[in-house]
């Protein structure tokens, strides 16, 4: 099935090369192309695309607020990916309580882009890794793998085993299920098993809602400095 995109960014050369790194990916179709929030909310509801790859600062409207109007008018089957040069602690929790599919740089190299892209087109949740690996010593600064009475830890990182609370700290950081497998030493299933655990024991979704779950409980602090 192909997958109909529209992207909203206000510099024209990027929107154009973004289409033809899509186009170059027969499962991608780009239907509409705009400059700012208002008109990527405008098409969005005219054209129902499968996915809306939105810069996070535009003119009029930006790509926050713009995914909150699309939000808003019930547009609940279109999946909404963040594309941004700044990357910014705000911005990625704004996007994640905005309730978006990705959070992407747009130094993403391009056969990454794609990647990200399909994972959003699919429903799967992804976060730009360079973004979530800076956030690694703010991590591994708040959970003690070792120590389950620590008294700012969430209630439900207690439900974890030491094990889970090591690969929770590394899909925090953005690892990929091998990556976490090669710095623990374990299988990949035994990775998939736990993730699996970890997201019922947390009552969390996917990868994102686990990111988020950082935030929320103070894990991650979105203003604190490097």
């Amino acid at each position: 099935m192909t997958v109909r995109i529209l992207i909203a960014d206000d510099h024209a050369a990027f929107r154009s090369g973004l289409g033809s790194i899509l186009d170059t990916d027969p499962e991608f179709e780009c239907i509409a192309e705009v400059a700012d929030g208002h008109e990527a909310v405008a098409e969005t509801i005219r054209l129902r695309p499968d996915l809306a790859i939105l810069d996070v600062r535009m003119p009029r409207l930006d790509g926050l607020a713009a995914t909150s109007a699309i939000k808003a008018a019930g547009l609940t089957v279109v999946r909404i990916m963040m594309l941004t040069t700044y990357d910014s602690d705000d911005y990625l929790h704004r996007a994640l309580t905005a309730g978006v599919q990705g959070f992407v740089l747009k130094s993403l190299p391009p056969e990454e882009l794609i990647a990200a892209v399909k994972a959003a087109s699919r429903g799967d949740a992804y976060v730009d890794p360079a973004v979530v690996r800076r956030l690694t010593p703010r991590i591994a600064g708040a959970i003690a793998p070792t120590d389950v009475t620590t008294p700012d830890l969430p209630p439900g990182m207690a439900r974890l085993t030491a094990r889970e609370r090591e690969v929770f700290l590394l899909l925090a950081e953005g690892s990929t299920n091998q990556e976490i497998a090669t710095t623990l030493y374990i299988g990949d299933e035994t990775v998939k098993t736990h993730v699996s655990r970890i997201l019922m024991k947390l009552d969390l979704r996917d990868r994102v809602h686990a990111v988020r779950y950082a935030y929320r409980h103070g894990i991650v602090r979105a203003d604190a400095g490097d």
